[in-house]
């Protein structure tokens, strides 16, 4: 399941690469993760 996120370097909707579910400080799952064209740092917050 590749999760989608918005890369603000290329500004537009891409899949993410290399991600990875991780948990924030407050509790709420995220995905985290590589931009496949640029290679910038994405981030998507999830649902709870």
């Amino acid at each position: 399941m590749a999760e989608q996120g918005y890369c603000v370097k290329c500004k537009g909707k891409k899949e993410i690469k290399d991600g990875q579910q991780v948990t924030m400080k407050n509790g709420r799952k995220a995905m985290k993760g590589k931009c496949p064209d640029c290679g910038t740092g994405m981030y998507k917050i999830l649902g709870k």
